[in-house]
């Protein structure tokens, strides 16, 4: 790629003034322009569109150690970085960073807001090309191939032939499926964690419930929010309530609240949060808000109910027949107690796995937090990934980073 025919690269700036989620704050972005379209599994395009991202550590001379983290489903890209909108460390950073499981004094990580986002890559808040409004509804509905699709074109403008690993937990776990089958030859080492292979009848009635609450909220204007001095906040916090349950497991949610009351000592025989756990749903609503976009909501969750690797991939065949012939070496994470994604949705794709001979490593990690066990301080699972990725990287000759002043 010429200069000339390069994407524009560049830096947000943060602003104290109001502005539309989607602004890149401090993160890296790439602009590919009107002649460089992401083309879409619907058969629409998106051009021009922004890939907002973060990256940690250096990339070795022959960009052999370079690990691509896919976000779930209200992540971003700020893992191992304080968040420029809430202040709080990165969602990651237990995970992520120097002398931690993904050492970056080792890896070169990257991480980009997903296609149909709200953190500075291109979704439905963003200006549309034809209007120069927010696109709201005309945003094109996107799957977790087209997403992978805007990550492959990111890793391209990095001049990265090869991932060393990609990985990531719940729809970052499809992501990463999607990456080992999509591009099999560009990843050395995959890491799926607490997530299936195709979204399940339940986890899609879950999605539609808070769908349907921010479509029922007046302030949602049908998409149009972005023209009014009002926006589907409410809808969009009942969205996150419901959602933040299927994060946790009944034990934990047991154990942590169980009947306490709310800062009283009796109940209001009212409908204030009495019990401990609305007051914990209730705030986790409204600070979720703060931060997202209830469009780039709509759009994230419908690719994922979308996801189907088996239908996607194999043209009727069975869920093995989308890894035959990978080289990939995979380790496949599950939690104990998650039910949103199972342990059983995790053995069905290893199972796919040994069915054509391919590399896995399974791990069923005891654990009673739940789906959200994969972003908590779980030591076996961190040893799990600091094993994993130690193991090939040896395997791969791969030294200590040693920076090459690109793409950093």
């Amino acid at each position: 790629m010429s200069h000339s025919d390069a994407p524009d690269e560049g830096r947000g700036a943060q602003s104290g003034k109001s502005r539309p989620v989607s602004a890149p704050y401090d993160s890296l972005s790439v602009t590919f322009r009107e002649d460089q379209p992401l083309h879409l599994d619907s058969g629409e395009t998106i051009a021009p569109y922004t890939i907002a991202y973060q990256s940690y550590g250096d990339l070795n001379e022959d960009k052999s150690n370079a690990i691509l983290i896919c976000h779930a489903l209200t992540g971003d890209q700020h893992v191992a970085n304080d968040h420029p909108l809430t202040g709080k460390s990165g969602w990651w950073d237990v995970m992520v960073g120097p002398g931690k499981p993904v050492d970056t004094d080792r890896y070169f990580v990257i991480c980009s807001n997903v296609i149909g986002g709200c953190l500075g890559s291109t979704g439905p808040s963003s200006p549309n090309p034809v209007t120069f409004k927010p696109y709201g509804l005309d945003f094109p509905v996107i799957t977790i191939a087209d997403m992978v699709r805007a990550q492959a074109s990111l890793i391209d403008y990095l001049k990265i032939d090869t991932l060393f690993c990609v990985m990531g937990g719940s729809i970052g776990g499809m992501q990463v499926l999607e990456w080992a089958t999509s591009y099999p030859n560009r990843v050395k080492t995959a890491i799926p964690i607490a997530t299936a292979a195709r979204h399940s009848s339940q986890n899609i009635g879950f999605n539609e419930v808070g769908r349907q609450a921010i479509m029922a909220d007046p302030n949602w204007h049908e998409g149009r929010y972005y023209d009014h001095d009002e926006s589907p906040s409410k809808g969009l916090a009942v969205a996150r309530m419901a959602a933040h349950i299927t994060y946790l497991s009944e034990e934990a949610m047991q154990e942590k609240f169980g009947r306490n009351l709310q800062d009283r000592d009796k109940v209001t025989f009212g409908f204030d949060a009495d019990f401990q756990i609305e007051s914990y749903l209730r705030y986790q609503g409204f600070k979720f808000v703060e931060r997202f976009d209830a469009n780039a909501y709509l759009y994230i969750t419908r690719a994922v109910d979308y996801f189907d690797l088996a239908a996607d991939h194999a043209a009727g065949g069975t869920l093995a027949d989308v890894f035959k012939g990978t080289k990939t070496r995979f380790c496949v994470v599950s939690f104990t107690s998650d039910w949103l994604y199972p342990s059983s949705e995790a053995r069905t794709i290893v199972k796919a796995l040994n069915a054509v001979a391919a590399k896995v490593s399974f791990v069923d990690i005891t654990s009673d937090k739940g789906h959200d066990a994969f972003l908590l301080d779980e030591p076996d699972f961190f040893d799990a990934i600091q094993g994993f990725l130690s193991s090939a990287a040896k395997q791969a000759g791969l030294e200590p980073a040693r920076t090459t002043g690109e793409a950093s």
